[in-house]
């Protein structure tokens, strides 16, 4: 998920938008001595009460002084901690699935009986600047990403920006914080605390229900321009250490400060941990290929039929990589069963596969 600088082109829109929404601004430039510590000020009972609040960042501290009406959501998962707690962003950014406003099945309730979101995309890039300043947001979220500080000087420009946090590589947020800290940016801390909370019960009660996965180690994976591993700041990843997995002692170290990488066959030994698991194009093509490799066919977790498969189209697939606070229900509904299977020596082949 490559991000590049803004180009020059849109200086000239920017500097119009700035006539137009300077009164929107309320966040400061870089600051390189802040921290992604949180929100600065009362710890309110209402959303009225909450604002002023200053968060922190990666380019600095951003302050939000009201609270915030129309919402655009950078990030590629920020939207369901905004549906979540309650408000409907006026604009979301596409990644996965096709879905009505960029959001999926186990949120579209949440829209309620407003309008979706408009869809903005990123082609490599970087934000669409200009439709973004179209929406006229007060917020611009952009936790789950990796905006560059020339992107968020620029956005700025015109609204409060909320960038990644800076103890996390990019695009490597936990959905417990990226939640936490868009309920302080929307005025609904506690709220937002409550969330996270119900959704680590579930964590909690499936590693009761499986004590088999503490202590087994498990690998997450996709055949993506050879053999990409996520590392242990990835969302995907998080779901199996929230689960009580260890992941492989040498992975961060190979795939190095990135939410994940390509290894070579060199490195497979990476994959041969007690659980992989692998997202795929496909459950047929996908997998006789995988298999098709003798390096990794000869690896014990193969042999021992001790692999989970997940097709990566499809609501599942989506829910696993969007991994937020209203998706890994959904995700561990079925992903949970799958992983039991894989832990007792039965492959995904011989299990089900959940329905999308």
């Amino acid at each position: 998920m490559p991000r590049a600088t803004r180009a020059s082109r849109l200086s000239g829109l920017l500097a119009s938008v700035v006539l137009l929404a300077v009164a929107a601004v309320g966040c400061g430039g870089s600051d390189s001595g802040s921290s992604s510590s949180g929100a600065k000020g009362p710890d309110p009972s209402s959303a009225a009460g909450a604002f002023p609040v200053t968060l922190d960042h990666k380019y600095g501290r951003t302050t939000i002084g009201s609270e915030p009406q129309r919402i655009v959501t950078v990030g590629l998962t920020d939207q369901d901690a905004v549906l979540a707690l309650g408000k409907v962003p006026v604009g979301t950014t596409e990644w996965l699935g096709g879905y009505r406003g960029a959001v999926g099945p186990w949120a579209q309730d949440k829209l309620g009986g407003a309008a979706a979101p408009a869809v903005l995309t990123d082609t490599g890039t970087g934000p669409q600047v200009e439709k973004i300043a179209a929406l006229k947001p007060d917020l611009i979220l952009a936790l789950y990403s990796g905006l560059t500080e020339a992107q968020y000087e620029s956005l700025s420009k015109f609204a409060p920006v909320l960038a990644q946090p800076k103890a996390y590589n990019d695009y490597g947020v936990p959905w417990q914080q990226q939640t936490e800290e868009i309920g302080k940016a929307l005025g609904k801390e506690a709220e937002a605390k409550a969330l996270v909370s119900d959704v680590e019960d579930e964590f909690a009660a499936a590693r009761k229900a499986h004590p088999a996965f503490a202590g087994a180690t498990a690998v997450m994976a996709t055949p993506y321009e050879g053999t990409f591993v996520y590392g242990s700041q990835d969302t995907r990843s998080r779901i199996l250490s929230g689960l009580g997995f260890s992941l492989p002692k040498d992975l961060d170290k190979v795939i190095g400060d990135t939410f994940g990488a390509n290894i070579s066959k060199e490195r497979f030994d990476l994959l041969d941990q007690d659980v992989a698991v692998w997202i795929l194009p496909d459950l047929t093509t996908a997998v006789a290929k995988l298999h098709g490799d003798k390096i990794y066919a000869d690896l014990n977790v193969v042999k021992q039929g001790r692999e989970v498969f997940v097709r990566e189209t499809g609501d599942y697939g989506n829910a696993v990589s969007l991994s937020t606070v209203l998706s890994l229900p959904y995700v561990l509904d079925r992903l949970v069963p799958q992983l039991a299977a894989a832990v007792d020596g039965r492959t995904a082949t011989e299990v089900k596969q959940p329905a999308s």
